[in-house]
């Protein structure tokens, strides 16, 4: 089967070729995002392969599916860039990775978190430039601050774990408690009372349109003053201008996110000899206590390559007229 693969980096196309071997699908690698300007350069594959920042909405979809476009495949988990309902007017089948390595997201959510109370970034360049002065460097001890999780899936649980293991006291928050959040140690709260006890707090659920924002300027009035964010699921869960004006007035004592709600004109591309037009992520960066990674926590060698395995089962799947295992649908 002809496959079109956007947003196409080159670990995609060496670790996506890697899995196709045996299945020996016919991959055609673009670096371009998916939109409506570039749908043609799908022009004759049956399947196309998307990422996060690709847009799949109303008029891509129309635009694939006359060019005989059949399945959309993302390489992520979350598939809010995807319009189903669309997708399935147009008799596209959309499949996801329903789950990969939840230790790579876990593990470098908690990584960012010493990294933003410890300064360790700070201390790094300055020490790199023979400063190695200790002022404006203090954080302060996890063991015994609690910990607040909202989204208590495979991820957010295991960062859970991971934060039990530094003896903080965890508190989540989901719509969906899980028995193993609760028999680890950690214990279900409401929203607003996360936020108001917690000294960290994690995001580890999915963009929907109930999340959306789920910290904005309320929520962070109400949060614990001096707190740290961290965000390593979906930018749109987080309102950003209002986690500016919170770090300004030290509401918020840091925030460290992997995502970012503008990052489609951003991420996964060299900017470094570019003037960069966005004025929010310039005022974020600019703050010491601040760090901003570019989508990365996924990026793990045991990740990438179950993603791609997964991918190119969904393709060879489809092809054979076989049941769709990570199927989505508008249901």
């Amino acid at each position: 089967m002809k496959a079109a693969v956007f947003s196409a980096r080159r670990y995609d196309k060496a670790m996506l070729a890697r899995a196709n071997v045996e299945a020996g699908h016919e991959l055609l690698f673009l670096d371009e995002r998916l939109t409506a300007a570039s749908a043609p350069l799908a022009a004759g594959c049956a399947a196309v392969c998307v990422f996060v920042n690709d847009t799949v909405d109303a008029e891509v979809l129309a635009l694939l599916a006359a060019q005989g476009t059949l399945l959309v495949a993302t390489r992520s988990t979350g598939y809010n860039q995807i319009d189903i309902a669309a997708a399935e007017r147009h008799g596209i089948a959309v499949v996801r990775v329903a789950e990969y390595s939840p230790y790579s997201v876990a593990e470098f959510a908690v990584g960012l978190l010493l990294a933003v109370n410890r300064k360790i970034a700070r201390a790094s360049v300055r020490t790199r430039e023979g400063n190695f002065d200790l002022d404006g460097l203090m954080g302060f001890d996890l063991h015994g601050k609690t910990v607040g999780v909202i989204g208590t899936g495979k991820i957010g649980t295991i960062f859970a774990r991971i934060m039990l293991g530094f003896g903080c006291a965890v508190v989540g928050y989901d719509r969906y408690p899980s028995a193993a959040f609760e028999e680890m140690g950690g214990r279900y709260v409401p929203v607003e009372e996360l936020l108001a006890c917690s000294d960290v707090v994690s995001l580890h659920c999915p963009l929907t349109e109930d999340t959306r924002h789920i910290v904005n300027a309320a929520a962070l009035a109400r949060a614990k003053r001096g707190s740290i964010l961290i965000n390593t699921s979906r930018g749109g869960l987080v309102d950003t201008v209002a986690a500016t004006e919170a770090l300004k007035t030290g509401q918020l004592g840091g925030l460290a996110i992997d995502v970012y709600e503008q990052e489609a004109s951003l991420f996964f591309q060299d900017l470094s000899s570019a003037i960069i037009r966005d004025d929010v992520i310039q005022r974020l960066v600019s703050f010491p206590n601040v760090i901003v990674t570019g989508h990365q926590a996924f990026f793990t060698e045991e990740a990438i390559g179950q993603i791609m395995q997964t991918t190119i089962a969904s393709f060879t799947a489809f092809e054979r007229g076989e049941a769709l295992a990570n199927r989505v649908t508008s249901g």
